[in-house]
């Protein structure tokens, strides 16, 4: 079993957060109609875990799909086979079959919640109204990692997720729906989510962890909607929705946390907890640098950027080490992480730098480039220590994507969008192939059990 797929008890997602009393996440006690505060306390944390469960894993085995990780596992070969070489199997949880199973648990724990929440006496409808708008959002991050693993399947008649999944156990499944149907039943929650925020009061009824913190109520909660909201619309616009999403992308991000005001701001977002408490769980993609199964991969290294007078990309050096070679299974990596230095480094669901770059890639898209190669040399220049482009807005739409990809690679590495980035604008041929036999893969099948559970 993959490591970073399972829960584990927790007594607190983070130091100096609530105690949440769930005696077991793995089966959480369902909660039930005219629930306490604790309750819903208790609930929002089993979301929080849920949605949490396959973020470390997305990463690493997107990295690896997307030729920024390898992972040498002496014990488990099918990280340098299955993802680099395929098949990919679907008919196991771990792998090709992988990252559905942990989302629709999370979907699920946000019905359970959503279901009974009007119901609950002992909130104020304000009250209500937040939790909604809290899980809803979280819903919506959940079945977009679910879509970033999918895309539109000609093998399974071109069909991708279900999204009408809060049913009876005893209704059939939800039926598998294409990618464009899904990618705006998601924007639409976020919608949904943002409309029950607005009157959410001054609090929420319920702690979050420090991930959350700066985004902790309604209102500043709401910043991280819009901000999701930009991520799905402008996934919506590269994919065929074109300028009436980026056009969205850009209205979101104006409501959003997006902020320009220096390299302090960039790393401003949304995080998944990790800790050393008793009973949590440590962030897998912690490891020794030197000695870890986790690799960089080579063509990180040999294309990143040098800076103006001396040295290389600040967000190189901050996320990767030079490190004893390997070869294994006929790849090599001498190069090491420290992406996430620590046991309690956090995850990041959506950060400030991204939110920059999409800005840049909606403006590009719409033809504004001059304000879409300001972004652009902002973070080459703050984030990364570079020297700016000069003329960049005066070159192509094409040109101008090509540099942004190369921004998102270094700003975004090892947070699980490469693969996905090359997937969505028609460049997976740009990953590198290192092996004869290796491929490219555009899609993660949809689960074997998920296909015969709907017939042939």
């Amino acid at each position: 079993m993959k490591y970073t797929t399972l829960l584990v008890t927790v007594a607190a997602l983070v130091t100096g957060a609530c105690d949440f009393d769930i005696t077991d996440p793995n089966n959480p006690t369902k909660i039930g109609p005219n629930p306490s505060r604790a309750a819903v306390q208790s609930a929002v944390a089993g979301i929080l875990l849920a949605a949490r469960s396959d973020a470390a894993d997305w990463n690493l085995d997107a990295g690896i799909l997307g030729r920024e990780a390898y992972r040498f596992d002496g014990s488990d070969p099918r990280f340098t086979g299955e993802l680099l070489t395929g098949p990919l199997d679907p008919g196991g949880g771990a792998f090709g079959g992988d990252h559905w199973s942990e989302e629709y648990a999370a979907i699920l724990t946000t019905n359970d919640l959503l279901n009974v929440i009007g119901t609950a006496t002992a909130l104020t409808a304000a009250e209500q109204n937040g939790t909604r708008g809290f899980a809803e959002t979280i819903q919506a991050y959940s079945f977009l990692l679910v879509l970033m693993g999918h895309t539109d399947n000609p093998a399974h008649n071109g069909d991708s997720i279900p999204v009408d999944v809060n049913q009876p156990v005893t209704a059939p499944p939800a039926p598998l729906v294409r990618n464009d149907t899904a990618y705006a039943f998601v924007s639409a929650l976020l919608d949904t989510a943002a409309a029950h925020l607005t009157p959410g009061g001054s609090a929420f009824p319920f702690a979050l962890p420090s991930g959350f913190g700066g985004f902790d109520t309604p209102t500043s909660f709401l910043q991280f909607n819009r901000a999701l909201k930009a991520r799905v619309e402008m996934y919506r616009g590269s994919l065929g929705c074109g300028n009436t999403c980026y056009t969205a992308a850009l209205t979101a991000l104006g409501a959003s946390f997006v902020d320009t005001a220096g390299a302090a701001t960039l790393n401003n977002g949304v995080f998944f907890n990790y800790s050393t408490n008793p009973g949590d769980a440590v962030n897998p993609l912690f490891q020794n640098p030197q000695t870890g199964e986790n690799y960089v991969h080579p063509s990180i290294g040999a294309n990143v950027e040098s800076k103006p007078v001396s040295g290389v990309d600040d967000r190189y050096t901050a996320k990767v080490v030079a490190r004893p070679s390997n070869t294994t299974d006929g790849l090599t990596s001498a190069l090491g992480w420290i992406r996430y230095p620590g046991a309690a480094s956090p995850i990041p669901m959506i950060r400030n730098e991204e939110l920059v770059l999409l800005r840049a890639e909606a403006n590009n898209a719409l033809g504004n480039p001059l304000p879409a190669a300001a972004d652009i040399n902002y973070i080459r220049v703050t984030s990364g220590g570079l020297a700016a482009i000069a003329g960049l807005g005066a070159q192509t739409q094409g040109q101008i994507l090509t540099e942004l990809l190369r921004q998102r690679v270094y700003s975004l590495l090892y947070e699980g969008h490469r693969w996905f980035d090359a997937r969505r604008t028609g460049t997976l041929a740009s990953l590198p192939l290192d092996r004869a036999g290796d491929q490219r893969f555009a899609t993660l099948p949809v689960p074997l059990a998920e296909r015969q559970a709907r017939g042939p």
